[in-house]
């Protein structure tokens, strides 16, 4: 059976808007976590992740959560995750992508939309330890991560159930929203390219000649910064090669496990359709698409006591599995 929510998304009175959505709930979600303990994930190739976890009961559901974009384990959607599971008395682990933690990664490579390695060794590895069913989660760029994950593994993903929250499912698109005119759109592609160009500096401080010092300086789109920095790390010719190859929408069919696709329609970073028709063709996918929400808000309640409903929403379609 196809989810349906519990209950409808209202929107927070005054917060009906798609940038008062995105930005109000990135800047007071909180963000205290259950008790967790940090552990590294040492990796095949010599780098590292780190994750927060803790354990429920023996045979209790177990939560994996992956953030977004130049996120960490720290994100207000993430905490919501773990205080959510723990709550249920269910177990949860939060990975942080590589550099993401705090520390820096040890290669000159770091994380993109659709490098689904490193989530997929921390899945194998909670799996291969608890007892109970395996639920994962995705955010923006890590939902991205967990469908490209569930397409390529198929019948053999190690999950029981996945939810994808506001996925930018074609990453041309999505870019080409994030670069456009605007006053907010600036505000994000700032932001975003702030961090990563951060790091990028750093990484050619370890590794001179890495990438093109001087065009990463120049980007002042997330298309320039791919072009200049992401792909060539991460072996693609251009951004429109690892756009091509990253993007999760195309492949949507191939996913082999109860997966909810939660976005708005008004979603600022997605271009429409944001999530692709298709989806509806795999019976396996719950499509849930609110009119208003923005990106990773869906703030309800009231601005002084607000509700984070996707969220809840996430929780109530893994407790579904269970029944």
């Amino acid at each position: 059976m196809r989810f349906q929510p519990t209950q409808p998304f209202v929107p927070a009175p005054g917060l009906a808007n798609e940038h008062a959505q995105t930005i109000y709930a990135s800047l007071v979600r909180p963000t205290h976590a259950p008790t967790a303990r940090r552990e590294r994930r040492e990796l095949p190739d010599g780098d590292f992740v780190d994750v927060d976890t803790f354990d429920g009961p023996r045979g209790a559901p177990h939560v994996v959560a992956l953030h977004g974009l130049e996120g960490s384990s720290r994100a207000g959607y993430v905490t919501a995750i773990l205080r959510g599971a723990a709550e249920r008395g269910w177990g949860a682990t939060a990975l942080n992508f590589r550099s993401c933690s705090g520390e820096p990664n040890r290669l000159a490579r770091s994380y993109h939309s659709g490098d689904i390695h490193d989530a997929l060794l921390v899945l194998n590895e909670v799996r291969a330890r608890v007892t109970g069913p395996l639920f994962a989660v995705g955010f923006s760029l890590g939902a991205n991560v967990l469908c490209r994950l569930l397409e390529e593994q198929g019948e053999s993903a190690p999950v029981d159930a996945a939810a994808s929250i506001s996925a930018p499912y074609d990453l041309d698109a999505c870019c080409r929203k994030l670069d456009g005119p605007g006053a907010f759109h600036r505000l994000y592609r700032e932001r975003f390219l702030r961090t990563l160009k951060g790091k990028a500096r750093e990484k050619l401080r370890r590794f001179p000649g890495a990438f093109d010092g001087r065009a990463m300086e120049a980007a002042r789109s997330i298309r320039a910064f791919d072009d200049a920095v992401t792909a060539p790390l991460h072996g693609f010719r251009d951004a429109t090669h690892y756009y091509a190859e990253a993007s999760s929408g195309p492949r949507l069919h191939a996913i082999r496990r109860p997966t909810l696709l939660l976005s708005a329609a008004d979603d600022p970073m997605l271009e429409a359709p944001v999530i692709p028709p298709s989806a509806s063709d795999n019976p396996l996918l719950s499509v849930v698409l609110t009119e208003r929400g923005g990106h990773v808000g869906f703030v309800a309640g009231r601005a002084h006591r607000p509700h984070f409903w996707a969220e809840a929403q996430v929780l109530e379609f893994f407790a579904a599995r269970l029944r």
